[in-house]
């Protein structure tokens, strides 16, 4: 995996010999990096004891296993997400982009390592980093910017004005009240088929990636937050917001104006009304509106 930073575990305990190199979630844990677990899923810590080499802050009333105290610094915190955060305060760590070197095509700024697909049509005043990858036959209209670990499938239509990949945000407080800001090392997956209007934008992944599934279609002016997964086939009309973790099923439809807060989960075939506000999971099928949204009857 690539290294985004460097941080000896011997600034944190002296019995401990080894540097932190990336981020990693339990979802998809690696050697070397540096993850938090949560109250909500302690049940998953079976899911690292092949880690080796990281920094894992946990609740204080999880007692981890053997092989993971073993070959880890492991530290007990009232708030894990929080030590999380602080970790990357204390270090100065951020994930800014940094500049690239750009070739100018047709009026598009394009970075020297980006990889462009057969047929791509980018209009004048694109931007597209360095880390993007677009698939064959893609249309990003003027003004877009992709930034950061970006894919992009075949036969996707980007409309103008839209920016994937830019940070969302993710932030605590520390005991003074001041920030403790998540920096975003995650990407955007944006696969086959897929059409997004203008001026939307899509949030890159805090760890793992923000996904777009195959044949998603979304509006104009909306916003999609980190860790979003949209599941094929899904509508999202103009103006909707999608918090931080949210998820759809299959052919979900997302009316104007809703508002999804974060990682609700909204089913398969279901249907959130005009401006709803959803503030828990709505079930597969189902139809919801108001505020808070609620199933008819």
């Amino acid at each position: 995996m690539k290294q985004l930073f460097c941080v000896s575990a011997a600034a944190y305990s002296a019995a401990h010999d080894f540097e932190v190199y990336h981020p990693a979630s339990l979802d998809k844990p690696s050697d070397h990096s540096v993850m938090f677990i949560n109250d909500k899923n302690v049940g998953r810590v079976g899911e690292i004891d092949g880690v080796r080499h990281c920094i894992i802050f946990h609740p204080t009333t999880l007692e981890l296993p053997d092989a993971v105290r073993a070959h880890n610094l492991t530290i007990p915190s009232e708030d894990p997400r929080k030590a999380y955060c602080l970790f990357f305060r204390e270090n100065r760590i951020t994930n800014a982009p940094r500049k690239e070197k750009m070739r100018v095509v047709d009026g598009a700024y394009i970075a020297e390592t980006a990889v462009i697909g057969e047929n791509a049509v980018i209009m004048p005043l694109a931007y597209i980093g360095g880390e993007a990858v677009i698939g064959n036959n893609v249309y990003i209209g003027a003004g877009t910017k992709i930034v950061g670990k970006v894919r992009i499938g075949n036969n996707v239509v980007i409309r103008e004005n839209t920016v994937i990949g830019a940070d969302g945000l993710s932030t605590d407080r520390d005991d003074d009240g001041r920030a403790a800001t998540m920096p975003q090392f995650g990407g955007v997956w944006i696969e086959d088929d897929v059409q997004i209007g203008a001026l939307t934008v899509i949030a890159r992944g805090a760890i793992d990636d923000t996904v777009i599934g195959r044949g998603c279609k979304i509006d104009n002016s909306c916003f999609i937050s980190h860790n979003v997964q949209l599941g094929e086939d899904t509508f999202v009309v103009g103006e909707t917001i999608m918090f931080g973790g949210s998820k759809t099923g299959k052919q979900s439809f997302l009316s104007g104006n809703s508002t999804i807060r974060n990682k609700a989960i909204i089913g398969d075939y279901a249907t959130v009304g005009m401006g709803a506000v959803v503030t828990k999971n709505v079930e597969e099928r189902s139809v919801v509106y108001g505020n808070p949204a609620h199933t008819k009857g």
